[in-house]
């Protein structure tokens, strides 16, 4: 059984790469941005606390390393390559188990800062 203290966020790394304001590319979405980070999990690193994506979607694709993602009870590798969805039903943390840092890219819709 996994302790909410090994859910606690340490090792990673977030850069934001680009955003574009939907607002001026699709009626209605006035307020969001399309959002796109590039996000580093060292070797042992946690990406949380357990956390959803309501009001934020997105998608992942893992570039180097192996990403775990804990959801629903089930952990599953990902990478590299195609990774997961994260829609309004999605209520999960990630790690790396591996031995070298995980290089992930997230797209997803958020609220505007």
């Amino acid at each position: 059984m996994v302790s909410d203290d090994d859910r606690q966020p340490r090792g990673v790394t977030v850069e934001l790469l680009a955003t574009v304001d939907l607002g001026r590319e699709i009626e209605g979405l006035a307020g969001y941005v399309l959002r796109m980070r590039r996000v580093t999990i060292a070797p042992g690193g946690v990406f949380g606390p357990e956390h959803d994506h309501v009001g934020r979607p997105g998608t992942v694709v893992v570039l180097q390393g192996v990403v775990t993602d804990h959801r629903d009870g089930v952990s599953t590798d990902y990478g590299p390559g195609p990774g997961w969805p994260e829609d309004r039903d999605t209520r999960h943390w990630l790690e790396n188990r591996g031995s070298v840092p995980a290089v992930e890219i997230s797209v997803d819709v958020v609220r505007a800062e």
